[in-house]
């Protein structure tokens, strides 16, 4: 197994496990708590550190995740508290916990290699020197174990818990009603969240897990309403971009992570853009026949309530219409012209006259707005 393929795996595998846990936090509205967690576990490392005096200590994973859950609970007490928005909670707690971990490593350390640009940005380019050798055989990278088994976790836990995690998600109070435990689901998702964020930092770093836990998922989430699918298309453009990223990297001698967490950003781009229903070009388009629909309405509207009347010469006439809707000239040019084109209205020299079929939708329209009303 070559050291390109190695890092490819570790990215994709990686991406993956980041993204899956990533869309239960983008549909409930915690994209920033996986900011402070990838920051604020590094005072966790850093204590773990202080007691051990091991950088290859498994208690610094173990403080990590520690940490990560405590920001998550100072968090949500400052929110329960119902003196402080979320977001300015987090504001708190991440820079707080954060600072303090910064603080520690620049005045307990300084004689050990705790890198905080590593932490941050990762370093993938160094992932497969770092083997998995057991009993004399080199079984690859370690990495790759991390990564499959952070991947293994979620595929046990999402399935298992899909139903309550998917009502505690979108109806917590149902979930209540129901019999299950809204904060136990929501302390175990976090839980989850924080494990993975602590396996995935050291090879990719804690700016790229945020990439993939938010990225792949905001993608996502503008393509389908469906749960599971969402699941899978998360998966897809998380892989997709660890791929992607890699061969860019490559070709453009930059980093690695950084180069992956651009990709994120531009497939996101392109998908809010030109997603088919939620996309940015469809969503004005919409909006721009939507306009033109009731600009069309309302003209039909206003032809069939004056055409019967005394003043319908002067209120229908082809050349006073703008004057009596206060439209320009060029509007009323194009709706008169799509009104005459689907046969609502005709031309009787220079009045404009509703159908019997624009009479007849004028009347649909006119009781739906009343039912409206």
């Amino acid at each position: 197994m070559s050291a390109e393929f190695e890092i490819i795996l570790i990215a994709v595998l990686t991406a993956i496990a980041c993204a899956l846990p990533g869309v239960f936090l983008v549909l409930r509205g915690l994209a920033m708590m996986t900011d402070a967690i990838t920051h604020t576990m590094l005072l966790g490392i850093v204590l773990a550190f202080f007691m051990t005096n091991d950088l290859s200590s498994p208690w610094l994973i173990l403080g990590a995740a520690l940490i990560a859950v405590v920001t998550v609970w100072l968090t949500e007490t400052l929110t329960r508290t119902r003196l402080v928005a979320e977001d300015s909670a987090i504001g708190v707690v991440f820079p707080l916990l954060f600072s303090i971990a910064i603080i520690l490593i620049s005045q307990g350390s300084g004689h050990v290699h705790l890198d905080t640009d590593s932490v941050l940005l990762g370093e993938l380019a160094f992932a497969p020197f770092d083997r998995m050798v057991v009993a004399g055989h080199d079984l690859g990278a370690r990495g790759i174990y991390l990564a499959l088994t952070l991947v293994a976790l979620h595929l046990l836990f999402i399935p298992l818990f899909f139903k309550e995690l998917k009502i505690s998600t979108f109806d917590p109070m149902l979930g209540a009603v129901m019999g299950f435990v809204p904060a136990l689901i929501h302390y175990g998702l976090m839980t989850l969240v924080s494990v993975t964020a602590v396996g995935a930092f050291q090879a990719v770093g804690a700016i790229l897990v945020v990439a993939f836990m938010i990225g792949p998922p905001l993608s996502a989430y503008l393509l389908t309403h469906d749960l599971k699918r969402m699941l899978g298309l998360s998966a897809l453009y998380a892989a997709a971009a660890g791929v992607l990223g890699f061969f860019l990297a490559t070709a453009l001698d930059v980093s690695i992570a950084g180069s992956m967490a651009m990709v994120t950003g531009v497939f996101f781009a392109l998908t809010f853009l030109l997603a088919p229903e939620r996309g940015y070009v469809a969503s004005r388009v919409r909006r721009r026949r939507q306009k033109e629909a009731y600009a069309q309405a309302t003209l039909l509207l206003h032809l069939v309530h004056h055409q019967d009347t005394d003043r319908a010469a002067e209120e229908n006439g082809r050349a006073t219409l703008g004057l009596h809707l206060h439209w320009s000239d060029q509007k009323v040019a194009r709706q008169l012209s799509s009104l005459l084109a689907s046969g609502d209205a005709r031309l009787e020299g220079e009045q404009v006259v509703a159908t019997p079929q624009g009479r007849v939708r004028a009347e649909a329209l006119a009781a739906s707005l009343l039912a409206l009303g």
